[in-house]
């Protein structure tokens, strides 16, 4: 078949597919409006004149999302070509610049992260649930080959979906990005705009070989076609067999989590219980659920070496790069990375800081705070503390505990020493550290996450308790 034959049947068929594919995605979405991720290159050119032939028909709003980068010199003229394009065809049409700074994912991961960003902001900003991109067949069997090069796992051998939510990437819960070319290749594009004569810009980016999609596109991607004809069809079936086998997985990993969740810990005794593959698959999903990055196998497998093999009355860590895993009392706990406090200095083992305590008084107010120790200390009423006017007259000293302090809690308990208390309050060891104490002299008054000291406390009305809260 002629490349002139091939254009003919582009032209026709396409719409109809285009058609077929946006209805369906209606259907569940149901949007006022749509917009498109309008680049100016062939492929978002060819989605820009069948979405705008498609809500011409159906009396729905388009909208053209332009995100200027100023990585290349073209810049300019891309975004002066694309208002020119979407002002002749009568599509509103908006543009975002971003600005490009220096980090160690490379070039192409940060302008990919701010175009979405960006895309992601412009639909809330114009209300549009649906969003349209240009990916098609081939960019299926690139993201597909690449993912199999990277050793990803079916996650990752899935590719792209036809539509799906990512608030992380879009900061838009209420966005869907739709892909309705995904069946569609890339040569059929090209014979559909050249068929049309649409107008298009070239980025010189695409042809750079240090960008690894690139290697592929011209260099991998015609060896596979010429040895292998069709092979962007056959990737896809594969990756819509690994989506199937990663929507099982994700059932599996959903129903075993909500087994081993202990309030928001994990179960030690209950992880132990899986085969390896199953528990790594949960701990993935969990570490999902609470938006972080998704570890690799060999910090998984570090991961439940160190935690969840380890004695039972280890407390251990294990540090993630977006946060810490901890061990307490046979569950796993995700914990945040926190910033030392100003009134810290070189903590022990048990989480001791030596250094000198904020002095200060108290006189009457219900709160004060106390940012060098993340938190404010309030003043609470009640029947039993104590006595408000001695309190106002007494220099206090809020501190980080520095080893030996003892409380007593009540009348008819014994004094103990603070790590007793903490662990019979269940208070987890990396917590304690963070948890300062109130004193008048060398006499403890308070300490957060235990409660108050009973040598000053009285019945009566109006009598004070304290009570720390942390700002974190």
């Amino acid at each position: 078949m002629s490349r002139q034959q091939t254009g003919s049947i582009a032209t026709r068929a396409l719409p109809a597919t285009f058609a077929r594919a946006l209805d369906a995605l209606r259907a569940d979405v149901v949007p006022a409006s749509i917009a498109i991720a309008y680049s100016g290159g062939l492929d978002s050119s060819a989605l820009l004149h069948l979405a705008h032939a498609y809500a011409r028909d159906h009396g729905i709003a388009l909208h053209a999302f332009h995100v200027h980068h100023g990585i290349s010199e073209n810049a300019d003229a891309w975004l002066a070509h694309c208002q020119q394009t979407c002002a002749t065809l009568g599509v509103k049409f908006t543009a975002r610049r971003v600005m490009l700074a220096k980090t160690k994912s490379g070039v192409e991961a940060a302008a990919r992260k701010l175009r979405y960003a960006a895309l992601g902001e412009m639909a809330r900003e114009h209300g549009v649930r649906l969003m349209l991109t240009a990916h098609h067949l081939d960019d299926q069997a690139e993201t597909v080959l690449l993912q199999l090069l990277r050793g990803s796992g079916t996650a990752g051998l899935s590719g792209m979906d036809t539509a799906n939510a990512a608030p992380e990437l879009l900061g838009n819960p209420d966005l869907v990005m739709a892909r309705p070319l995904l069946p569609v290749s890339r040569t059929e594009l090209e014979a559909y705009v050249a068929g049309h004569a649409i107008g298009y810009v070239e980025d010189e980016s695409n042809t750079h070989p240090r960008y690894a999609r690139n290697a592929l596109r011209h260099q991998v991607m015609p060896a596979l076609a010429q040895a292998f004809p069709g092979f962007q069809e056959r990737f896809a079936r594969s990756a819509a067999h690994a989506q199937s086998a990663q929507r099982l997985l994700n059932e599996l990993a959903v129903q075993d989590l909500a087994q081993c969740l202990d309030g928001d810990s994990v179960d030690v005794a209950k992880l132990r219980t899986m085969s390896q593959d199953r528990a790594y698959n949960m701990l993935r999903h969990w570490f999902h659920t609470r938006a972080l990055r998704m570890p690799s196998t060999a910090w998984l497998s570090e991961m439940v070496t160190q935690l969840v093999e380890a004695r039972h009355d280890a407390q251990l860590l294990v540090t993630h790069p977006d946060c810490h895993v901890r061990r307490h009392r046979d569950r796993l706990h995700i914990t945040p990375k926190l910033p030392d406090l100003a009134g810290m200095r070189d903590p022990d083992d048990e989480g001791i800081f030596y250094k000198d305590g904020q002095l200060f008084r108290w006189s009457g107010e219900a709160h004060i705070e106390f940012p060098d120790y993340g938190g404010s200390l309030h003043f609470d009423e009640a029947e039993d503390g104590i006595d408000p006017a001695w309190l106002r007259e007494q220099q206090l000293m809020i501190d980080f505990r520095k080893g030996g302090e003892r409380l007593k809690p009540a009348h008819n308990r014994p004094t103990r020493g603070l790590k007793y208390h903490y662990q019979a309050c269940n208070v987890p060891a990396w917590e304690r550290g963070r948890l300062p104490i109130v004193s008048v002299g060398r006499e403890l008054l308070f300490a957060a996450g235990i409660g108050m000291d009973c040598h000053h406390l009285q019945q009566g009305p109006g009598r004070i308790k304290l009570r720390w809260q942390s700002f974190e």
